[in-house]
């Protein structure tokens, strides 16, 4: 009798793991698809939770043979888990509601995971007193959730990624399911259907892993147009690149970077006016930019003496200063000696950081998501104008004054509430459509129009770039007729930590147009 509660208590702790990954698998899988990390995280464990509650009641209707049911259980568990990635991946190429069959698949797994502990609490119920039941269950249960939890943080997503996770998720369940065959198979009351289900779980999880890795190929390969020549998956987001003709394409969750087709109508753009404008350039610090791109812009500046690089992704800036393709692009701007690269969230370097700088450019994901809020914050920018020195300059990526123009001036009036006195710009880039920066320097040391015919007197014709020149310089400091209305940048707000409004401009964007 003892044997009996100790091995159930054994697979309620490897099954308390296994949920808690399934649930992490299914909201990363979703947000790698979908997008938005924060609402698919959100969704796939409100809808587990939701569904664990009916599964729970679902598991009063099994009165007998409940050895059977909880080894049934967890086979059907291993499967579904098992398959989820290489099932998402595989049907992403036929549908675009991919999201619905990510929340099916998280329900019908939640309602499994639910039924699993009833279960065992009638099972162990014969061995333990009632009190000790509930509470020995629940707390290993819980105990596997933690294991689960730091498995998928440090080890599962990092190392296995999504194609084998999955797979020793259903490995877990199916081991336990083993377990309990062999140990209690003299209690069984359907041998010949649970003998079945092992046979067939088996036979799975083997193609499986064999398949699931041709098949997840084939469902990234059908998310872009292009050849993938590198995938992988990182504990902070999905790196892609692909490769048409003699350019590649650096993607990130599903979004695209840069193309070397035009990039430098974005790099260019973002470094050379701040550089030209700043009284000093012996420091630069550039916040995101992991690529190296925006990098190689600023090497061309002999007076830099050295940089600070931040991207919180290790990943991402070992790829830039490893990978061929990135090295070739980026003209091995990762490798060279005055380069200290931190692997850090921006804000919170920031916040430690005790150096002053001539030129801070910031080079940051779009504000696609609410983890991105802080970096786009009022409190932000403040930190960063008071790592400038006299006569700094700060620049940052402002996504698009077409397709998010609320977002553009959201991000804009933000900076100048952040005490910056503001240039705005813009520039048409195929690959990515229009595109906006916001210049800023101390609102003490300048006024915009006095900026604006700064810059417009730097000499850009003499730097070696391939599409800067003064006449283009002309062109994107001045908009066309609407776009930096003063009545509508009245009207949106300042993006703060307390109150992130810009996500909801930047999804309220005309995107799907583009």
């Amino acid at each position: 009798m003892f044997r009996i509660s100790l091995v159930l208590k054994i697979a309620i702790f490897a099954t308390g793991c296994a949920g808690i990954v399934a649930e992490f698998v299914l909201s990363t899988l979703a947000t790698y698809l979908i997008g938005n990390a924060v609402f698919q995280w959100t969704m796939v464990m409100s809808l587990m939770l939701f569904t664990m509650g009916l599964g729970s009641r679902l598991s009063k209707v099994f009165q007998h043979g409940l050895l059977d049911t909880f080894i049934l259980v967890e086979f059907g568990l291993s499967i579904l888990c098992a398959s989820s990635a290489a099932l998402a991946y595989g049907l992403a190429a036929y549908t675009s509601q991919i999201n619905l069959i990510i929340y099916f698949m998280a329900m019908v797994i939640g309602s499994l995971i639910g039924c699993e502990i009833p279960l065992v609490m009638r099972l162990n119920d014969a061995h333990e007193e009632l009190r000790s039941n509930i509470a020995a269950v629940m707390e290993k249960d819980y105990y596997g959730s933690l294991l689960g939890g730091i498995f998928f943080a440090f080890f599962a997503l990092p190392y296995l990624g999504l194609i084998y996770t999955p797979i020793v998720l259903g490995a877990i369940n199916f081991l336990v399911a083993s377990l309990l065959l062999w140990f209690f198979f003299r209690l069984i009351q359907r041998k010949k259907v649970v003998v079945a289900a092992f046979a067939v779980c088996s036979l799975f999880l083997v193609s499986l892993g064999v398949l699931a890795k041709p098949i997840m190929m084939y469902g990234e390969q059908c998310q872009y147009k292009d050849k993938v020549i590198y995938a992988q998956q990182t504990p902070y987001q999905k790196i892609v690149m692909t490769q048409w003709k003699k350019d590649y394409w650096l993607f990130i969750n599903g979004r695209e970077q840069f193309s070397s087709f035009d990039e430098e109508k974005y790099h260019e753009p973002l470094v050379h006016p701040a550089m030209k404008l700043s009284a000093n350039l012996d420091k630069v610090l550039i916040l995101g930019g992991g690529d190296g791109l925006a990098l190689r812009e600023v090497w061309k500046y002999a007076d830099v003496k050295s940089v600070t690089l931040v991207d919180m992704d290790r990943a991402m800036t070992d790829l830039a200063a490893r990978h061929q393709v990135l090295v070739d692009i980026n003209k091995v701007s990762m490798n060279d000696q005055r380069l200290n690269v931190v692997n850090q969230d921006a804000r919170t370097f920031l916040k430690k950081d005790d150096h002053f700088y001539g030129v801070i450019i910031i080079d940051l994901p779009d504000p696609d998501s609410i983890d991105l809020m802080h970096v786009y914050s009022v409190g932000f920018y403040r930190s960063a104008a008071r790592h400038l020195r006299p006569g700094g300059v700060m620049v940052t990526q402002a996504t698009s004054p077409y397709f998010s123009r609320q977002a553009f001036l959201c991000i804009l009036k933000t900076i100048k509430e952040a005490g910056f006195t503001t240039l705005p710009y813009h520039n048409q880039i195929p690959t990515m459509g229009e595109w906006g920066w916001v210049l800023g320097v101390k609102a003490t040391e300048v006024d915009e129009p006095t900026l604006k015919r700064r810059v417009l007197a730097e000499d850009f014709d003499g730097l070696r770039t391939r599409f800067l020149n003064n006449d283009a310089m002309v062109s994107m400091v001045h908009f066309g007729r609407g776009v930096l209305d003063a009545h509508e940048m009245d009207k949106v707000k300042i993006n703060t930590q307390v109150n992130p409004v810009l996500q909801a401009y930047y999804r309220a964007g005309t995107w799907d147009m583009y």
